[in-house]
């Protein structure tokens, strides 16, 4: 409708091609991973390059089909401005901040992980706008290292810190807020990890029927592991008769991880009574259907847990629900922190950290040690 508008009034050039362009595109997934799919041009091949890139370099394949759906929503945003990313400055880039934090507009695209259009909503989350505009510098930064004569529009190091008109400086710039590494960031609000109950993981574990999908729960629940983690498994990852498995996590990295003995005999009891006979090196494969013996997807698995979060009314049971017990229980143990970061595989001690400020033993027996204190002061 607008772009016939636009088309049919005088003097206004206005590029419909480009525009019909960035409404025809989609992304999908291939056999090397996402990519947009739709009416070719240098824009797209140049987001199609970036996202091979991030391939090559090993970014997790949630990643990278993120990092798809954000910078299809910037194609198409481009499209309803009538722009190439060529003509992309900082300011179009504050306009794209402005119209992810007002979720208005028609060049909404699914947003994150979860396919939710960003049209649909009153404006994303703070943290998957951010997600999206490292998507976004990404893929800049990336065009700037192939041809270093394009600038990257996404403002950095002393760039980003660079003082807004009306701000102090000179004599006075001491007295100035400290301003972020960039301005394209919005504001996060700090999350702890949400572990559940002891009465919901039972009520979940209670659930399961398949010698599989309580294996998978025991994975994340008594040994920490990421959906993705226990998905990438293979039979021989996983040594049950000394307990220990093999696995590779973010960016490829692999850890060893203790196994509970209790979960090591539900892995077992799987291979041997239930899981079907398959060529696939996978640990969890599909059970019934026309998919029998493939590996078990991530759509797979979260349908597996949507059913039984509705079948046992435990909202918070996500799979990273279970992890995240497991992290809490860590810290409410006393688990040193550097064993915590190694046995969940964190990058950054930071995140671990997290679950040492969330374990509330540890902060109640510090608030009656500090109360006891007073008093006997007193």
């Amino acid at each position: 409708m607008v772009v016939g508008v636009l088309a049919l009034l005088p003097g206004v050039l206005v590029d419909t091609c480009l525009m019909r362009a960035g409404i025809d595109l989609r992304v999908e997934r291939r056999d090397d991973g996402w990519v947009l799919a739709g009416p070719a041009s240098e824009d797209v091949r140049l987001v199609n390059d970036y996202l091979g890139y991030l391939g090559d370099r090993h970014y997790a394949a949630g990643t990278r089909r993120g990092y798809a759906f954000d910078l299809l929503a910037l194609l198409r945003w481009l499209a309803d401005q009538d722009r190439r990313l060529d003509q992309v400055d900082t300011q179009v880039l504050l306009g794209f901040l402005a119209f992810c934090r007002s979720g208005t507009g028609s060049a909404g695209s699914r947003g994150g992980a979860d396919g939710a259009a960003s049209g649909e909503r009153a404006g994303l989350a703070a943290a998957t706008v951010n997600r999206r505009l490292a998507a976004v510098g990404g893929l800049f930064a990336f065009r700037a290292m192939r041809d270093p004569s394009m600038p990257n529009p996404v403002p950095t190091g002393a760039a980003a810190r660079r003082a807004a008109p009306g701000q102090r400086d000179g004599l006075l710039g001491h007295l100035a807020r400290p301003q972020p590494r960039s301005g394209l960031r919005v504001r996060e609000p700090r999350r702890l990890p949400r572990a559940l109950a002891p009465e919901e993981s039972s009520a979940l574990l209670g659930s399961l029927r398949s010698w599989r999908d309580r294996a998978i729960a025991g994975l994340m629940l008594f040994c920490g592991l990421r959906s993705a983690e226990v998905l990438a498994l293979r039979v021989a990852d996983v040594d049950i008769a000394r307990g220990w498995a093999r696995v590779a996590g973010k960016g490829r990295r692999e850890r060893p991880v203790p196994v509970d003995a209790q979960v090591a005999g539900l892995v077992q009891t799987y291979l041997l009574a239930e899981r079907p006979d398959t060529t696939e090196t996978a640990l969890f494969v599909v059970a019934k259907g026309r998919n029998r013996g493939q590996p078990l997807t991530p759509a797979g698995l979260r349908t597996i847990f949507r059913y039984h979060r509705e079948q046992t009314g435990v909202a918070a049971a996500h799979p990273h629900a279970l992890r995240h017990s497991f992290g809490t229980a860590l810290a409410e143990a006393g688990v040193d922190l550097a064993v915590i970061q190694a046995l969940l595989g964190h990058a950054h001690v930071d995140s671990s950290a997290g679950y040492i400020h969330l374990a509330p033993v540890r902060v109640r027996a510090a608030y009656d040690a500090a109360r006891e204190r007073q008093r006997a002061q007193g």
